[in-house]
């Protein structure tokens, strides 16, 4: 019925009719200023990838010899067909997402690229499509949500490079213009890409350490495009290639406390039960689990899941103040499912918000043993203090190692032995020396070069990667670490490099001429 002015009071505001609002051009700004991080942006791409049912994922960075030019995301999905690639490019368009999937708003793709990069492309193929792909810019989106096709012939040239991991369906994600990059100044490539993948890798071990420890292959690679080596041509060379592996924040072998890990069940309001896993970190632990997911003050606390994704790694929620002798307390929460009022979610998916209801729940919460939650913290606290009386041998700080060794012997090294802060890591790459030399020494950049002449015989004969012959480099990285970051050298340290040098190259032709002997 019409509106009757100075009717009684409305339930329901009346209406006459509607209109068709599309978003200003200001919305796509709002939309990059989301204020992600660059490992956050690339974990929430990896999650479109895992929402795709991939097993196989590549993060790979492309430079030249000056400059870090671009990022892909390889993926080996199901894909996209062009109705899809629209969909996905539409912004401010929701998608439905089943219970267990990693997405949520439907933004993540637009706003995690575009908050990053200037030019987001996106390749796909599927089963019963050919390779299609569209491009989203910062400009396209103030031009009234520009989306541009991407040529089939590149589109498929692109699918065809990646064939190692796309087989019958894919998906590339290409990030250009990318801010991160456009600030590194020509010649520090080398450094900014050893501390950024160093970063990437512990972000994505640790919100995919779930994923990671369920079978998900997640590699990260830097090519050099203007190299060649005869094989691949035009196409360029690996010069760092890593495996992400889990880092398990809950990873440790023996608990700091007997009985635990224990299961203590919070009545929250508006939700029901909700299972929190206690855990007591053993006391002045090394695993990289402890040490190497960030500061301990901020890493304890609640470790918020959804869907088996971390979405909060550490933090009390107001609950309390970080305190250094709860060090050793994490709780792993699994979200509840469905949604609900008491925990949200933030677009980014690095933080968890609760109300009070969960607070109050906790005050109640109680393990079938009767161990309360309150009680928990206290286990925790004299874990820590008791942990704090025994005397721990300290070990002399080293410069980390770096590129060419393999990440696992990398991680176990950081375990082992505190590292020198500010200090460049040091790297390992074989390159031409003269034949009467098996190793040298690059003092100005952190580096060892080895002889490329002797590959072959430490690999069997086979093309290396970038982290081959892993013992040959760990022998030589406790050898030679503190020859690095020194002020004067001395003639006493010259001699036993020398001498290292000499007694190393005859044991190098040993392996060759055994080798020779074996194949004739």
């Amino acid at each position: 019925m019409p509106y009757e002015s100075g009717a009684d009071w409305q339930y329901d505001v009346p209406t006459t009719g509607s209109t068709h609002l599309p978003p200003d051009a200001g919305y796509g700004k709002a939309l990059r200023s989301q204020g992600y991080g660059f490992e956050v942006a690339v974990a929430d791409l990896i999650d479109n990838s895992i929402d795709a049912g991939a097993d196989k994922v590549v993060v790979h960075f492309l430079r030249d010899a000056e400059r870090i030019l671009t990022l892909l995301i390889i993926d080996n999905g199901r894909g996209m067909d062009d109705a899809s690639l629209d969909a996905a490019m539409t912004v401010g368009r929701r998608r439905e997402y089943g219970d267990g999937a990693l997405g949520m708003y439907g933004t993540g793709l637009k706003a995690a690229s575009l908050s990053r990069a200037g030019s987001l492309t996106a390749v796909s193929r599927t089963r019963r499509s050919r390779a299609a792909g569209r491009l989203l810019t910062a400009e396209g989106m103030e031009d009234g949500f520009r989306c541009d096709t991407v040529d089939p012939r590149y589109a498929q040239d692109l699918i065809d490079r990646y064939d190692g991991i796309i087989e019958w369906h894919g998906t590339v994600v290409r990030w250009d213009r990318v801010s991160n990059f456009d600030t590194v100044a020509r010649g520090q490539s080398d450094q900014y890409l050893s501390r950024a993948i160093a970063r990437l890798e512990t972000h994505l071990g640790l919100y995919l350490h779930r994923f990671l420890q369920q079978g998900l292959k997640l590699d990260i690679a830097v090519w050099d495009v203007s190299a060649t080596d005869g094989v691949r041509g035009s196409l360029g060379e690996e010069v760092d290639h890593i495996a992400v592996e889990a880092l398990d924040p809950f990873g440790y072998k023996v608990p700091g406390k007997a009985g635990y890990p224990l299961v203590i069940t919070a009545p929250v309001e508006g939700v029901g039960d909700v299972d929190l896993t206690a855990h007591i970190w053993p006391a002045k632990s090394k695993q990289a689990g402890f040490r190497q997911v960030g500061s301990l003050n901020e890493r304890q606390g609640f470790y918020f899941y959804r869907n088996d994704r971390l979405v909060q790694a550490g933090g009390w929620n107001g609950l309390r103040s970080p305190e250094g002798h709860l060090a050793l307390a994490r709780i792993a929460v699994d979200l509840p499912s469905p949604s609900n009022d008491v925990f949200s979610l933030d677009v980014k998916k690095e933080g968890v918000t609760v109300t009070p209801a969960f607070t109050l729940g906790l005050d109640k919460a109680q393990a079938a043993n009767g161990v309360t939650f309150h009680g928990y913290l206290a286990d925790a606290e004299n874990a820590y203090r008791d942990g704090a009386k025994r005397t721990e041998i300290v070990r002399k700080a080293v410069t980390a190692p770096g590129k060419g060794l393999d990440p696992k012997i990398k991680r176990v090294i950081k375990e082992e032995l505190p590292e020198k802060p500010g200090e460049e890591p040091i790297a390992f790459t074989w390159t031409a020396l003269p034949e009467d030399v098996f190793f040298d020494l690059d003092r100005e950049n952190n580096a060892v070069l080895l002889n490329k002449t002797f590959r072959e015989d430490f690999t069997d004969g086979r093309r290396g990667g970038s982290n081959d012959t892993p013992m040959l480099k760990t022998l030589l990285y406790l050898l030679l670490e503190d020859c690095f970051g020194l002020g004067r050298w001395e003639r006493a340290r010259q001699d036993r490099i020398d001498y290292w040098n000499t007694i190393l190259l005859t044991s190098a032709r040993a392996e060759r001429d055994r080798r020779a002997r074996a194949s004739s």
